[in-house]
């Protein structure tokens, strides 16, 4: 037997329409720290799209950053190049990429400090950067506040030693010890010298000899002309 009563229009409505305190109007705000999250990531709204581009990439160079800290023990992990006193093997604008001097260092550093001498380099056939012995960055005298200078650790001389002879004349200035500024040695540490620099840099002045505590890290990893970039927001 067939039921030939005809279907209510109204239950039909009832089942296809949705309740009116269900359905969002697209003019209305999220609520909720969970709808604004979403929001936030969906939006094509202009602020919100740069703000949300300007987020991911200051989180990538935090990551990057974090990583190279973890890879170098040293922050920040990269310096730029200021000037031409280590050309040809690094120059002006260069970005150098920093490690610890204690880690990875050979067993002919010098004593606990991590760092091979252009000296012993050359004895051992140890290069970086160019030429023998390690590259250091270090503060001059220890100050924080000053420039750090990134030069090649030439050799070491103890407090007080008469280093004249040691060194080699080309980089001297004076014909004795007496002649040489830091001559004898006011203190322990490496004697320095640029690459391209006529004198060493405790022979003009420019630092005492480096003791350990002074040096940030060796040079490991030369990138040109990337450092313009940090130059340039530093003001140098």
């Amino acid at each position: 037997m067939s039921d030939d009563t005809p279907p209510d229009p109204s239950s039909d409505a009832s089942r296809e329409s949705p309740d009116p305190s269900l359905a969002s109007s697209p003019d209305s705000s999220p609520e909720g720290i969970r709808e604004w999250l979403t929001w936030l990531r969906r939006t094509d709204h202009g602020a919100v799209v740069f703000a949300r581009e300007v987020a991911s990439s200051a989180l990538m160079v935090a990551v990057v950053g974090l990583v190279l800290f973890g890879a170098s023990g040293v922050w920040p992990p990269m310096v730029a190049v200021e000037s031409g006193s280590m050309e040809p093997h690094m120059e002006r604008g260069d970005l150098v990429f920093l490690m610890d001097e204690g880690r990875l260092a050979p067993a002919y550093a010098t004593g606990e400090t991590g760092v091979v001498t252009y000296r012993v380099g050359k004895e051992r056939g140890f290069r970086k950067s160019g030429s023998y012995g390690d590259v250091i960055v270090y503060r001059p005298d220890g100050r924080e506040e000053t420039t750090p200078i990134i030069h090649r650790a030439r050799f070491w001389v103890n407090d007080s030693e008469n280093w004249y002879r040691k060194a080699n004349p080309k980089y001297l200035a004076g014909d004795n010890c007496a002649e040489v500024t830091h001559c004898p040695a006011p203190n322990a540490g490496f004697v320095t010298l640029g690459d391209n620099n006529e004198l060493y840099d405790q022979a003009v002045g420019r630092s005492r000899p480096v003791r350990p505590s002074w040096v940030r890290g060796t040079a490991e990893l030369t990138i040109p002309e990337l450092g313009h970039v940090r130059l340039a927001v530093s003001g140098n």
